[in-house]
């Protein structure tokens, strides 16, 4: 196997940072979503300088961002050619996989065939069971749960089945267990993920825990993540990519608790990693203020990971290559506070580069596995298309 022209690749995905609808986004009703323009308009000017040095304005027109002349990176936006707008979906066709099939989804509450299995395997009864805000079904139901010792049942807009407990109650490993035990019942109904919810606090003061843990369906068929394993490299997963994965293909997942800690994982996991992939989840985004529709709170945590950002390219070595982009939208300035079907950004940079541009509008997420497959000189995948040799160049 020749030696990579990157031997390492990182993977930052900023979550629910979406950059304009998609021509389908009607189909979702997601239209006007553009969560970057939008939330630039109502909380800006943004100060990101890193960002727009790498060329984040020249990807489309976005009030107060600035358009370079000479960007530091290369850039672009991606289309996201799965069925769906959730999590899963899109972190899975960054690593290679589109998924035909959409996610079951479950507006009006889980049906009672569903509920009768899980009293039966957990013992526990449980109460909710609607789409609603997680911090708010929790002001709704935290005292009956307490009470009663009932779970808390919701779901959303997309494909989750999540359970919400206070840790007096249900301590949070017990709190975990039912939640695995839901994800067997689950996997046949094609739910994505299953979420424990844990909460502390009292009535008027309840408030959710950084316990937050996914359980989701593994990937249907291997992923750029589980060749470079096999292959003998290092893959590592910063964040909720181990959940994500089910975790397959990482030979190490450290979780974190919010943005910041994310980045230390990072910069830390840099220090361990001499050849392979770091692939990173930035939560913050999309859990703290795109779901509670807080473009301000948006704003601020963007302009946080810019300087983030800045920290990150100062400790690449010269040969390292990173991908920035988004799994989704979460526009915290529409009506909705579920996700929105939008294009992603893509911001591709190496201090090796001599040469930038534009990469145009991608017609999948998974070009960056088919990029990171090229670079190892791994097989190609089914989707996708490499842009390996325009980044070359």
């Amino acid at each position: 196997m020749k030696h990579p022209p990157f031997p390492r690749c990182i993977i930052v995905v900023l979550d629910g940072l979406g950059i304009g609808e998609l021509p389908d986004a009607k189909d979702y009703g997601d239209e006007g979503s553009n969560t970057i323009k939008n939330m630039a308009m109502v909380a800006g000017p943004l100060k990101i300088p890193c960002l727009e040095r790498m060329g984040l304005g020249l990807i489309e027109e976005m009030p107060g961002i600035k358009k370079v002349e000479n960007p530091e990176a290369f850039y672009g936006k991606m289309s996201e050619a799965s069925s769906g707008k959730d999590t899963t979906t899109g972190h899975w066709e960054i690593a290679g996989i589109i998924t035909k099939e959409p996610f079951a989804l479950f507006p009006n509450g889980f049906p009672e065939e569903i509920i009768d299995q899980l009293r039966k395997i957990t013992g526990y009864d449980i109460i909710g069971n609607f789409a609603a805000s997680g911090t708010e079904i929790v002001k709704l139901l935290g005292e009956e749960h307490i009470k009663s010792g009932k779970l808390i049942l919701y779901t959303s807009a997309d494909s989750v089945f999540q359970i919400a407990a206070h840790e007096d109650v249900v301590p949070p490993e017990k709190l975990y267990e039912i939640c695995r035990k839901a994800r067997d019942i689950l996997n046949r109904y094609r739910v994505a993920r299953v979420i424990a919810r844990p909460f502390r606090g009292e009535k008027g003061n309840f408030y959710r825990t950084e316990g937050r843990r996914d359980f989701s369906m593994p990937p249907p068929e291997e992923t750029v993540i589980d060749e470079l394993k096999a292959a003998g490299f290092d893959v590592i997963g910063i964040g909720k990519i181990g959940e994500i994965f089910a975790g397959r293909g990482l030979t190490r997942s450290m979780k974190s608790t919010n943005n910041r800690d994310t980045m230390e994982k990072l910069l830390y996991a840099m220090e361990i990693v001499e050849e392979g992939l770091i692939f990173a989840n930035f939560i913050d985004f999309d859990m703290l203020y795109g779901h509670r529709n807080d473009p301000f709170g948006y704003a601020r945590a963007l302009e946080n990971m810019d300087s983030m950002l800045s920290e990150l390219l100062g400790r690449l070595r010269g040969d390292d290559l990173i991908f920035i982009t988004a799994d989704h939208g979460c526009d915290p300035v529409t009506p909705s506070t579920d996700h929105s079907r939008e294009y992603v950004p893509l911001i591709v940079y190496s201090p090796s580069f001599s040469k930038t541009g534009s990469l145009g509008i991608r017609e999948t997420f998974a070009d960056i596995a088919q990029t990171i497959r090229e670079d190892f000189s791994l097989s190609p995948g089914k989707w996708g298309r490499s842009f390996l040799d325009e980044i070359l160049r």
